[in-house]
């Protein structure tokens, strides 16, 4: 694919769009030179996926207008709970064969029928196996109509989709790979809706889930137990958190609501990378690379490191990039997290 000089990479989320535009280099380093966000109106998109193409279009136009976007060359992400990543063996020959071939070879492991998923193929190792050399990789399935309406909501903006990517690869890619972490490390992004989990050894993707679980889910909570606003359910969130001490009976029942739904959630991230360790005994994970919007709650990494079992370190998506002077640095640093998966997007153009 021949390479854009600017891209935009689109984060389109349960309750707004992100969007950062790089600037590419002769050198391969790319320079970040525009980000924002704006939210959307209430129902025009669920969990990630679009329901309103013509709402949505319409505010990624705004977004475009407002913040100054010279690209319409778009790289858009996919990542919900309708986009399956598992682990995939086949018999070894070229990617373009192999890919031709998943449609006849994967029906028993989708919850649709073939012709309503769009698949692919990521390979990761090859070895012999009892009738001959095979190739080990994840295959990637997503729901046609969840697709679909986000690539059309950015066609109604008067964009072209450049690309659409795996948001677990777009996230390896500027936290993992690009920086050349070592080892075998685990990424987990909560988001409002999905917590991403990707485990890569030595830069390399090995291992995805989904867990349709995230922030909002505790700001639902907070919202229907305590009758809330939805707006004084996600202030108190962001002011608690899973804080250690509180001042009043109130504030303890809210750190109780946080502590019983966030547990959950904990736990299924805990099961996954004990999954992974399981499958992997050779491969031991070292460390946890913490990013998300979620991820910022008070309390969320030290009770992440203390049920796992693992050190867990504040991911940062800007060490191989350079940052425009036009930026203002520190409220880019302050909603970092919350741009990754976009910036993650941009730089897949520059591979």
């Amino acid at each position: 694919m021949k390479m854009a000089k600017n891209v935009v990479g689109v984060d389109i989320g349960s309750t707004s769009v992100r969007a950062v535009e790089i600037r590419a280099s002769s050198t391969g380093i790319a320079t970040l030179v525009r980000f924002l966000e704006l939210p959307f109106p209430e129902g025009a998109v669920n969990r990630g996926e679009v329901l309103e193409p013509l709402m949505v279009g319409a505010v990624i136009k705004r977004l475009w207008s407002t913040g100054g976007f010279t690209s319409k060359k778009v790289a858009l992400g996919m990542g919900n709970q309708r986009v399956l990543a598992r682990d995939f063996t086949v018999p070894r020959a070229s990617l373009a064969h192999i890919r031709e071939a998943l449609p006849f070879e994967v029906q028993d492991m989708l919850p649709v029928p073939v012709s309503d998923a769009l698949l692919d193929f990521y390979p990761i190792s090859e070895s012999i196996g009892e009738n001959g050399p095979v190739v080990h990789g994840l295959l990637i399935a997503a729901i046609k109509d969840a697709v679909t309406g986000n690539v059309k909501a950015i066609q109604e903006a008067g964009l072209s989709p450049w690309e659409v990517d795996l948001i677990p690869f777009a996230l390896a890619r500027v936290l993992i790979t690009r920086p050349q972490i070592t080892g075998t490390v685990a990424l987990i992004e909560v988001g409002a809706n999905a917590s991403t989990v990707v485990i890569a050894t030595d830069g390399v993707p090995q291992f995805v889930r989904i867990i349709p679980a995230g922030g909002e889910d505790l700001t639902q909570a907070l919202k229907l137990k305590l009758a809330l606003t939805i707006n004084q359910a996600e202030a108190q969130k962001k002011r608690l958190g899973l804080a250690q001490q509180v001042a009043t009976s109130e504030e303890r029942k809210i750190v109780e609501i946080l502590h019983e739904v966030i547990g959950e959630l904990l736990a299924s991230l805990r099961n996954t990378i004990d999954y992974f360790t399981t499958l992997r005994s050779h491969e031991p994970i070292r460390q946890i690379l913490f990013t998300g919007g979620g991820a910022q709650l008070i309390g969320f990494a030290n009770a992440l490191a203390e049920i796992t079992k693992l050190p867990v370190v504040e991911a940062d998506p800007f060490t191989t990039i350079t940052l425009s002077r036009s930026l203002d640095v520190d409220k880019l640093k302050q909603i970092r997290a919350s741009i990754t998966v976009a910036l993650g997007l941009a730089l897949g153009s520059l591979e």
